[in-house]
């Protein structure tokens, strides 16, 4: 039985995106998912969004454009969504991330359970992780996945049941507040790692701050205000899946040892080959563990000329 889902894309000045996320979700690779309809709620925009949403709304009868002339926060354009949506399974996701090619169907699939009432995408930054910024950005998405994969911690892109009519408008949070109102129905909230959702993380350190200062004060809100708790606040969790990340990096250093004092072992029984023995090595000395090549099942041999 196929699910059918409303796709909805929150959207403030994304010219430079909105493009290629519509021109993804309409080639989105589906088999028991159905994408009825891609509601776009444009709030405040004055670039060229709104006329780019226009344009692909005259390729795809499926896209609708909803225009909020002033910007009034994201609660206020998800509310609208969801006001407008037909579908009892919603999709949300910012208009500055893009879903791989068959994201949805991996994210709406889990709703084939009855229990199941909000999923969530794995983040990806995009950004090469070259400098500190942009190792910040993926270290941290890495350490939001390893702790969702214990708790759920969703953003960016998620998927819900219509069991809740609006959000307040003082929360921030939304995808958050959208998990308490879930759990508080006695609904399941899952991770779909295997849907993935790439975004640009900053490429600054005021931008890095910026966004988590937001972010912190945000879950702070909920927490006092709604009595929620994302997972992201459980400090001992955090702290344990963080020190996990050090003695990984602990282990990068202690096998780089392990490497330069095994070639110098080694470049020493060569030289001592070479000028002493006078053995050039002509014959080989097999190394028989090399000699059988196991590939695992999820990869595959490259293929002859």
């Amino acid at each position: 039985m196929t699910i059918s889902c409303s796709v909805g894309i929150t959207a403030h000045n994304e010219e430079a995106n909105i493009g290629q996320l519509l021109d993804r979700l309409v080639r989105q690779e589906l088999h028991e998912v159905a994408i009825t309809e891609i509601l776009v709620v444009a709030s405040g925009c004055t670039d060229r969004t709104v006329d780019i949403v226009q344009e692909w709304s005259q390729r795809d009868p499926r896209i609708r454009l909803l225009i909020q002339p002033q910007r009034e926060g994201k609660p206020a354009a998800v509310n609208l969504f969801i006001k407008e949506a037909k579908e009892d399974i919603c999709v949300l996701e910012s208009g500055d991330t893009l879903p791989g090619l068959d994201t949805i169907e991996q994210l709406v699939l889990p709703f084939r359970d009855p229990k199941v009432g909000m999923t969530g995408a794995q983040k990806i930054p995009v950004n090469a992780p070259d400098d500190v910024v942009g190792y910040l950005s993926h270290l941290r998405l890495r350490m939001e996945h390893e702790l969702c994969l214990e708790i759920p911690r969703l953003g960016e892109l998620v998927a819900f049941r219509k069991v809740f009519d609006q959000i307040p408008p003082d929360v921030a949070m939304d995808e958050a507040f959208a998990e308490a109102l879930i759990v508080k129905r006695g609904m399941l909230v899952r991770y779909a790692p295997e849907a993935k959702v790439y975004n640009m993380g900053p490429s600054t350190i005021g931008d890095f701050i910026r966004q988590r200062r937001r972010n912190y004060a945000g879950h702070l809100h909920l927490k006092h205000k709604y009595g929620y708790r994302v997972s992201s606040l459980d400090s001992p969790r955090v702290l344990r899946i963080a020190l996990e990340e050090v003695w990984k990096a602990l282990r990068v250093i202690l096998y780089l040892v392990w490497l330069a004092s095994l070639e110098a072992l080694a470049r020493a029984l060569g030289a001592y080959d070479y000028y002493i023995r006078g053995r050039k090595h002509v014959v080989w000395d097999i190394a028989w563990t090399t000699k059988k090549v196991e590939m695992k099942p999820t990869e595959e041999a490259p293929k002859g000329p």
